[in-house]
């Protein structure tokens, strides 16, 4: 039997953790109580013995049809069947408390025959719980997790296969709600919510929220829709914003390149906040601003390219066997040894989000300076160094030329600091010959005047998807005939299906793993955008319009699709796509912000 696509499912959560839903109406991935907690539903990655909650039509004839309800993260999917048909709600209410599952049925016409199969397995899949009826409930324990579900007064609730199964019928008219809650096991169950009181609050917040976002062009529906995205994938007490809510769903079925992405990427920063200023967000942009000036703190040689929800910094990565992988997808990881990797581009990209807060007018720290100060003296010194690159090369060490473009950026910017406010203080002219030398440099060593491209790293003949972004860092204008024969050369000979793909591989294997990968949607978005940033404004428009067009039934996107198969592959939902999106419909819109 074939796992469900990717693009089959959808995401609900609450700001501290989110699920995914697929069409058959199965919740078959939810971390319990964060998004980087352990899941206690994890068929995604596995099978239904690993976990997973049915709620469906018993009819096999059942059709169903999914949206969600406005601008919103409250997911409906109406099921038509030969004798009538329902309306299932799924969400989580946004909490200062433990998290909700709320499952709402109600009835549209006729009567539906329903059924529910729950399977609780803690631990990614492989802890089975002991569960007994306790004050009209299923509870659930096993360590120290422990989950009540509430279940509807009429029809019957049993235990079968280790699993807890409903069966009741809704009639037209009809509601009844199913709400499952997590806490630890050694605390007292939390006081009850009322699932139709929290299904109007959940509902009225989005839309409050949703009305908010200052996107007027006519893209609106998949700003709204990927804003709502990064909201969800929002850490709330922190600000951290997750590049993706799952683990291991893999760059190609059956290969290898299976990472978790359960974690904050200081890479994404100045993207994410550019996104969300532009939308007009700033008391979310200025939570991640927050967040990352706390994750960065310390010594500037620790700095890390990525880090817990709040910061943590050791994400030790270690496989888990007892699960076959999505599509048999194999190692499953939880935790990413990428942690380790020397990444000197994370310093150009730290810099430019303060650079993008400033001219935002987030009110400053007092201490942001002298971090950032520290930050780029240490860059100075070793922006000469290799490193793994962008792409978290599992490899030798090289010298990447986007790497070396941050570096410039890292200089630029706080170079412009100085001069807007010269009472900051710092050695500006080191900084100034510092970023001459680097522009100096990538343009004499990254620069292939033969074939007329920006390569992957010095003295190679690989080309790299990020030099997209030479134009829109400002290293090059647009103009620039060596941007403009980049963008046509990566156009030629990166894109598969007029997708872009990460980098090329003539000289061998870059990353040193097996197999292959699909197109990364964000490199896509980051060709129309230089597109545009060249003068090509109806090519950069009808590309991002066929970007649109791969987004799913409920308008997500994963961090990779496959041109030749029609799917999408990697992390689902995948932050970096998103706000890819949203930079360029900003960008085509020419609004303030949007480079």
């Amino acid at each position: 039997m074939h796992p469900p696509r990717i693009e089959d499912y959808a995401l609900i959560g609450d700001l501290q953790t989110a699920a995914l839903v697929g069409r058959d109406g199965s919740i078959d991935w939810l971390c319990l109580p964060r998004f980087d907690s352990p899941a206690c539903f994890a068929a995604l990655l596995g099978g239904d013995d690993n976990g997973h909650w049915l709620l469906a039509p018993r009819s096999p004839d059942a059709r169903a049809q999914r949206s969600y309800r406005g601008d919103s993260l409250l997911l409906d999917t109406v099921w038509e069947t030969p004798t009538g048909s329902v309306r299932v709600t799924d969400f989580m209410p946004q909490r200062d408390r433990m998290p909700d599952v709320v499952r709402i049925v109600e009835g549209l016409h006729g009567s539906v025959e329903m059924r529910g199969v729950l399977r609780l397995r803690f631990d990614y899949g492989r802890v089975v719980p002991w569960v007994r009826a306790a004050e009209g409930c299923r509870v659930a324990i096993a360590g120290p997790d422990s989950v009540w579900l509430r279940t509807p007064d009429r029809g019957r609730t049993y235990g079968k296969d280790f699993s807890t199964c409903s069966d009741f019928t809704v009639a037209a008219g009809e509601r009844t709600a199913f709400v499952l809650t997590w806490h630890p096991s050694h605390e007292p169950r939390p006081a009850r919510i009322d699932p139709f009181q929290a299904l109007a609050d959940t509902l009225e917040d989005w839309h409050d929220w949703s009305a908010r976002c200052r996107y007027t062009g006519p893209y609106r529906a998949a700003v709204v829709r990927s804003l709502i995205t990064l909201k969800a994938l929002t850490y709330a007490p922190t600000g951290g914003i997750v590049a993706a809510p799952t683990t291991s769903l893999p760059e190609e079925p059956g290969g290898v390149r299976n990472w978790d992405y359960r974690y904050c990427w200081l890479r994404d920063a100045s993207l994410t906040l550019n996104s969300l200023i532009s939308a007009g967000y700033l008391d979310e942009a200025g939570a991640w601003r927050d967040w990352l000036l706390r994750a960065v703190a310390g010594a500037p040689a620790d700095l890390q390219i990525m880090y817990g929800l709040g910061g943590e910094r050791r994400l030790p990565e270690t496989e888990v066997p007892w699960l076959s992988g999505y599509a048999d997808s194999r190692p499953v990881r939880i935790g990413n040894a990428a942690v380790e990797q020397r990444q000197l581009d994370v310093y150009g990209e730290v810099i430019d989000s303060f650079h993008v807060a400033r001219r935002a007018g987030l009110p400053a720290e007092a201490h942001a300076w002298s971090i950032q100060r520290a930050l780029v003296d240490y860059l100075a010194s070793t922006w000469r160094d290799p490193d793994e690159g962008i792409w978290e090369i599992r490899g030798p060490r090289r010298h990447f030329v986007y790497s070396k473009v941050m570096a410039w950026v890292a200089a630029d910017r706080a170079v412009r600091a100085i001069e807007a406010d010269p009472k900051l203080g710092g050695d500006v002219d080191r900084w100034r010959a510092m970023r001459d030398e680097v522009h100096r440099e990538v343009c004499e060593r990254g620069y292939d005047a033969g074939r007329g491209t920006f390569t992957q790293h010095y003295g190679s003949v690989e080309l790299d998807a990020a030099t997209l972004l030479i134009p829109r860092v400002g290293f090059l204008p647009g103009d620039d005939p060596r941007v403009r024969s980049t963008v046509d050369t990566v156009r030629r000979e990166l894109t598969s299906g007029g997708l872009v793909r990460r980098y090329s591989t003539e000289g061998g294997s870059v990353d040193g793993l097996p197999g292959g990968e699909g197109a990364f949607l964000v490199c896509s978005f980051w060709l129309a955008d230089a597109l545009q940033l060249t003068g090509r404004h109806e090519e950069a428009r009808e590309l991002f319009e066929r970007l649109l067009a791969l987004c799913n039934d409920v308008g997500l996107l994963s961090e990779e699709y496959d041109p030749s198969a029609g799917r999408q592959l990697g992390n689902f939902p995948q932050a970096f796509s998103h706000i890819g999106l949203v930079g360029t419909a900003f960008g085509l819109l020419g609004a303030p912000g949007a480079d």
